[in-house]
């Protein structure tokens, strides 16, 4: 056992020193894996991170979110845009009222002018909402209070200030109870949103003001249809019931034929999140594919001068024979080399890809997630491919025949 022990020792020391011989050739032969890891982890930890965030964003539209938008109609066969909204304010009332997996309903009316407050004013959207939209949207007051039904009802000028907004009109006041004015009408702030930040389209969600949808279309954009009805269903198993009770209920109130098509058009929080996924998905695939192909230029530059080693040492390894090596010795011995040369180059690329990776975090902004798993999969990868791009050199050293290797200049 002893005797086995030191000749495997005497196979890493040879092994060990014929990397070290030759730096810098083992440098350069580590820089494809070396690559290929940096790139496998920087890869993972950018993905994921772009996963958490779109599914934080999705998060934040709120709970069982669905959104009904006025769709297109049909005309002498060809799909056009409504020229009039097709959704109206007893719509709404009753997709709430009548849908049994609907827990919450929002009409909807969006615009967008000037507000000004005293001597600041702030280009925003104005979202006109019912009562029900703060538990949709899982949106709270941060200071103040929503508006109430009756002054919806009463389509009073009242106003609840987005964080983008109150911090552009009152940066160094308290917005409560003060006057602003939207399009020249005077409104009276309730309250302040919660931060919300950005969502899935990239845009500022904080940068809204919201008032009740009564006053938006009375007061405001003089329209009576709505631009959206906002819904939460009863929990995530009845999201696609109520999809399917909201289609049945709108196409029987806008009286559509059994061939016609819908006159509207419905998105939940899982279509978002399914689409996100698969780009972010697809995006990750053609990463993970460049990195794939940097490791396996890597395994190439290994066997390519593995073999040079091979031609270079042959006289050696005739010697080695002669006094005793067996073939299986010379197989561990440069099989050895090329592994170490992997698992080094691994280890580099490792540290260089969590190094990247916060980087990109820092410079770029981008939302970077390493998982520990991603560095477990690539140093694993860096040895197998050692072994696999290693083991031809390796048998070819361990095929020669002492005689002819003896022989060789």
């Amino acid at each position: 056992m002893r005797i086995g022990f030191v000749r495997t020792a005497n196979i890493v020391k040879v092994g060990l020193r014929s990397i070290l011989r030759n730096t810098m050739r083992s440098a350069l032969t580590m820089l494809g894996i070396v690559i290929g890891v940096t790139c496998v982890i920087v890869v993972n930890g950018i993905g994921n991170g772009a996963t958490k965030s779109i599914q934080s964003n999705i998060s934040s539209l709120g709970a069982n979110y669905i959104m009904i938008f006025p769709g297109q109609v049909t005309q002498g066969g060809a799909r056009i845009a409504a020229g009039v909204s097709s959704l109206t304010e007893d719509d709404a009332r009753a997709i709430k009222t009548e849908c049994p997996s609907v827990a919450y309903a929002s009409a909807g009316a969006r615009t967008a002018g000037q507000v000004v407050a005293g001597e600041m004013n702030w280009g925003t959207e104005i979202f006109g909402a019912d009562v029900d939209w703060p538990f949709i949207r899982s949106w709270n007051v941060s200071r103040g209070t929503f508006f109430s039904e009756a002054e919806v009802k009463a389509s009073a000028k009242v106003a609840v200030l987005g964080a983008t907004v109150q911090r552009n009109l009152f940066p160094d006041s308290d917005p409560i109870g003060a006057v602003i004015r939207i399009k020249n009408v005077p409104f009276r702030v309730l309250g302040v949103l919660e931060r919300k930040g950005g969502s899935t389209m990239g845009n500022d969600q904080d940068d809204q003001i919201v008032v009740p949808y009564t006053t938006v279309m009375k007061r405001i954009s003089g329209s009576n249809r709505l631009n959206i009805v906002q819904v939460a269903a009863k929990g995530p198993d009845a999201i696609q019931p109520a999809i399917q009770e909201i289609t049945a209920l709108l196409r029987q109130r806008h009286r559509l034929g059994p061939g016609q098509d819908d006159d509207f058009t419905i998105r939940s929080q899982e279509e978002f999140a399914a689409t996100a996924a698969a780009t972010t998905q697809t995006m990750r695939y053609l990463l993970v594919g460049i990195a794939i192909v940097s490791l396996v230029v890597g395994g190439i530059g290994i066997m390519n001068i593995m073999l040079v080693s091979v031609t270079e040492r042959t006289r050696e390894i005739g010697i080695r024979m002669a006094i005793g090596a067996k073939a299986h010795h010379v197989l561990a011995q440069f099989l050895l080399e090329a592994i170490t040369l992997s698992i080094v180059g691994g280890g580099i690329g490792i540290l260089l890809g969590l190094g990247g990776s916060r980087a990109v975090a820092k410079f770029a902004g981008w939302p970077v997630s390493v998982d520990p798993s991603s560095i477990l999969i690539a140093f694993a990868t860096a040895a197998i491919i050692g072994i696999f791009f290693g083991f031809w050199p390796a048998w070819k050293a361990a095929k020669l025949d002492p005689i002819e290797a003896l022989r060789y200049e």
